[in-house]
């Protein structure tokens, strides 16, 4: 059992000189391994270990003194797991002893136990290795589309000026010059490619590859141009809202202008609505059951479907029969993508986001029903409420109340929807439907 303690770690001071001058301390653990206190006050962990028939110091790492990230201090992060222990440049205790466990072992063995430690980290591998590495390494605890943006984004954005260089070379001004050609033009975009660009060095550094700092966010803002000031979606104001859906009822049923309608009548987000399949519908109900895979907060929602919204619906697809698969299919059968939502409010003439719709409906619900808790319609667009505790005794998801207010939204956009029923509503008009 080692000697040292979690608490001696985090207390462990340099000694002082006769003359008043910090020295170095050693505090041992056992079987050799030690926690070297600098006169600066940083703490790093050392293996004295007999090499070759003499004494030698192996460094081993930097002392995780505040334990993020650290099973030995009490908060583990699983990704972790993925980084051999011989890579690991910041260690907590357990760490540390495991890492000097094996190191001993190999000294033993007859192998040279500084060679092996230095082995995988002289490998130092491009930019776009470590991001590959790195997104092998992070998906699992990311959602599907996360993972599939993170590499697309940097394919697209990093690789091109970064993805060749080596990791550890990969300094603030590398990283300015990668964004700057996106970072007034696309800033929502450049932000997440910063970040990202952050995660790669960040892996890289865990795993030994890269010893630098990274590069400051402070650093990196200062050479480039100020952004425009970031506000809200634009959202289309909710009295326009009524005449914009009439206007839009009375053009051709192409699957992405249904899927915009839908998108109004449910309040629900762009993606939950091009990946909505009839499977999680049922028109009797009036409900639309969202699996916890498509959804922001990863956990399952159930929509209460107006009247408007399930006419919608039986419109777009008056054959029961041919009620598979995704509601609102694209080109060849597949999920429409983000932008044939925008383009169909873009050929309205609009402005707007689709996502303001949600706005929209927010305000709308605001205003004009004072008597519906403002909790109902948070939960109506899939929103997290209350406090931690107030989550933990709050047992219903307020469905009767979100149907009603669903069915008043509903009234209120798509009046000539809301009087018909599920499977007796009489389609609209003779146009011809048309994927995309």
């Amino acid at each position: 059992m080692g000697k040292l303690t979690i608490a001696k770690i985090r207390n462990a001071k340099p000694g002082y000189h006769a003359n008043g001058k910090p020295k170095s301390v050693r505090l041992t653990d056992g079987e050799g391994l030690q926690l070297l206190v600098k006169p600066t006050g940083a703490k790093t962990w050392v293996l004295r270990i007999m090499v070759d028939g003499r004494s030698r110091d192996i460094g081993l790492g930097t002392v995780d003194v505040e334990g993020a990230g650290r099973d030995a201090f009490g908060d583990g992060d699983a990704r972790l797991s993925d980084v051999p222990i011989m890579l690991r440049t910041s260690l907590g205790l357990a760490e540390a002893r495991e890492k000097a466990g094996a190191l001993r072992k190999l000294a033993k063995a007859g192998a040279n136990p500084i060679a092996e430690r230095d082995k995988e980290r002289a490998k130092v591998p491009t930019f776009k290795e470590a991001a590959i590495d790195a997104h092998k390494a992070l998906q699992s605890g990311w959602g599907t589309k996360t993972a599939k943006a993170f590499m697309a984004s940097l394919e697209d954005h990093a690789f091109p000026k970064l993805g060749a260089m080596k990791v550890n070379a990969i300094g603030g001004a590398d990283i300015i010059t990668t964004l700057a050609p996106i970072w007034t033009d696309k800033p929502v975009m450049a932000r997440k490619i910063r970040t990202r660009i952050g995660q790669v060095l960040a892996f890289a550094k865990a795993r030994g590859w890269r010893t630098d700092a990274l590069p400051d966010a402070r650093e990196l803002r200062s050479g480039l141009s100020k952004q425009s000031r970031g506000g809200n979606l634009a959202a289309m104001p909710f009295v326009d809202v009524p005449a914009f859906v009439a206007a839009e009822l009375g053009k051709g049923a192409t699957a992405s202008r249904f899927a915009m309608l839908f998108v109004i009548l449910t309040a629900a987000r762009s993606g939950e609505v091009r990946q909505a399949t009839w499977e999680q519908v049922d028109l009797e109900a009036a409900t639309w059951t969202r699996p916890a895979a498509v959804m922001k907060m990863r956990e399952g929602h159930v929509v209460t479907l107006s009247a408007a919204a399930v006419a919608l619906l039986v419109r777009f697809q008056p054959d029961k029969v041919l009620r598979k698969g995704l509601i609102f299919p694209g080109a060849k059968g597949k999920a429409l993508s983000d932008m044939s939502l925008t383009k169909a409010l873009r050929a309205a003439d609009r402005t707007e986001t689709i996502h303001g719709f949600r706005s929209a409906f927010r305000d709308w619900a605001a205003e004009k029903m004072p008597t519906i808790p403002a909790m109902v319609a948070e939960m109506a667009l899939a929103h997290k409420v209350g406090t931690a505790t107030e989550q933990a005794y709050l047992r219903s998801d307020l469905r009767d109340m979100r149907r009603a207010l669903m069915d008043a939204w509903g009234q209120f956009v798509a009046p000539a929807l809301s009087g018909g029923a599920a499977d007796n509503v009489v389609p609209i008009g003779a146009a011809t439907k048309l994927a995309g």
